[in-house]
């Protein structure tokens, strides 16, 4: 029995509940994008279909509109499964349990995946209605967007007329995103070698840091455990002779990383311990604001490897020292917006080599540049290397945008005034797409969604009408 039957508009909560009945995580796409195959075979609607299950669905423009430009709508069709601990939901293979509580739709004890099945359910109510002017439309729904934009990376845009595109992957209603950053994930490589050193072990924890998501949370001032830990090894360095036998901190390369562990190998215990313990209380009260509970310990430890050579602990301790870390520009378009930035994620240590992971950023394609050969002629000095991966294009933003134009003036008759305009400091496929077609005008916007990627996840009913009218007056007048 349909629980979203009596909800308007009813075609979006429609295709929606369908939605929610395929199991469509990321990577288990296949499914959701076979259905949206099968949905348009059965309107004869154009449709193309790719190996990463990416789906391009097209439907000829409406009487009236035949020489109006082509509008493309796109989100993506993949959601992050997350569920209570209580939960027994096998979410690779069963659907969701839909649920309604006044003015909010949800699932129990899971991710409800509104990000981003509001854009799918959306897309397909208007293809499915005649009643609905339009020009050209071109539907485009990704995949793996929530493990890297990886369905987007591969997306044959052949079919695409339009250049413009609305994307319905924003959050909040009434905020315009009309830009984002491009990244890569920078792994800086550095060659170490091993030898025997007499001395005594100490293991230097750095623990209790607020951390957060370095797309959004980079400008707070907050500590990096990985960047720290540079500090107290180079206080250590400084105070008596060390050598380095590992040094790890962080879990995610856009994650400012919340904790951090050394192991070393002093002359002088003392003495390093005494430099820890100064800078320790140095950083709590540095970081007193934004990361109360940072703590710095330090202890005997076993050695149970042989610790790095005197040139190798050099390289690794100026490598954590002068890395370029955290905001590095800030956008003179946008006020408040962070336009270039990195962040030390990951560092770990193996038996040959210490690696560091960097999330770059940035809304400037040249800085971003600028960043990654910053980082190459660090390496190269170290006598190490640079690897990127996972590269995507920024999402510039444009100070011209007729589609910008167009929305808010029908957002400001729709609501009785303007909508917020803002550019993000994390991706957005927009970026991608913007960089296989060139002068793509793009505008993003959503219904309200809260909580979203964790099994408190829901969306405002009325939130998605407003929208839902919205986004068919901005079709309507598309001529």
């Amino acid at each position: 029995m349909s629980v979203l039957q009596n909800l308007e508009p009813q075609n979006v909560y429609r295709f929606f509940e369908q939605m929610c009945a395929i199991p469509h995580g990321s990577r288990n796409t296949k499914a959701i994008s076979d259905w949206c195959v099968a949905f348009a075979r059965e309107r004869g609607l154009e449709h193309y279909q790719d190996v990463a299950n990416n789906v391009i669905l097209i439907k000829e423009a409406s009487a009236g509109y035949e020489h109006a430009p082509a509008v493309i709508l796109q989100g993506h069709l993949d959601m992050v499964c997350e569920k209570a601990p209580d939960c027994t939901k096998d979410m690779e293979r069963e659907g969701l349990d839909l649920a309604v509580d006044g003015d909010y739709v949800y699932a129990v004890g899971t991710t409800l995946g509104a990000d981003d099945g509001i854009a799918a359910a959306m897309a397909l109510a208007l293809l499915d209605d005649d009643g609905i002017p339009h020009p050209r439309l071109e539907v485009v729904l990704t995949t793996e967007e929530e493990i890297g934009m990886l369905g987007a990376a591969v997306l044959d845009v052949t079919p695409l007329q339009g250049r413009e595109l609305v994307n319905l992957d924003s959050e909040a209603e009434g905020v315009f995103t009309v830009g984002c950053a491009g990244g890569s994930s920078s792994r800086c490589v550095l060659p170490v070698e091993r030898a025997a050193f007499e001395g005594a072990c100490l293991r230097v924890q750095i623990s209790g840091l607020t951390g957060g998501h370095s797309g959004a949370e980079i400008h707070k001032g907050r500590g990096n455990a990985d960047m720290l830990m540079g500090r107290i090894l180079r206080a250590m360095a400084q105070a008596t002779p060390v050598r380095l036998v590992s040094v790890d901190g962080g879990l995610k390369d856009n994650a400012i990383a919340t904790a951090a562990t050394a192991v070393v190998c002093a002359a002088d215990v003392q003495a390093a311990e005494q430099a820890a313990e100064e800078l320790g209380q140095a950083l709590t009260r540095e970081y007193a604001v934004p990361d109360p509970n940072l703590t710095v310990t330090v202890e005997a430890a076993d050695c149970r490897q042989l610790p790095m050579d005197e040139a190798s602990t050099a390289r690794v301790l100026c490598l954590l020292t002068c890395a370029p870390n955290g905001v590095q520009a800030m956008s003179q378009d946008i006020p408040g917006l962070v336009q270039t930035s990195l962040n030390l994620g990951i560092l770990k240590t193996g038996e040959t080599e210490v690696c560091a992971t960097f999330s770059v950023r940035s809304s400037v394609a040249t800085q971003k540049e600028m960043l990654h050969d910053r980082l190459r002629c660090l390496m190269e000095q170290l006598g190490g290397r640079l690897e990127i991966t996972g590269d995507y294009p920024a999402w510039e933003y444009r100070r011209e945008s007729p589609l910008r134009e167009r929305m808010v003036r029908i957002f400001q008759a729709q609501y009785g005034h303007e909508p917020k305009i803002e550019a993000i400091h994390a991706g957005v496929e927009c970026g991608l797409l913007c960089g296989k077609l060139p002068d793509l005008d793009c505008v993003s916007v959503g219904p309200d969604l809260l909580e979203i990627h964790t099994p408190r996840e829901k969306m405002s009913i009325s939130s998605v009408q407003r929208v839902w009218d919205f986004l068919k007056e901005v079709l309507r007048e598309s001529k």
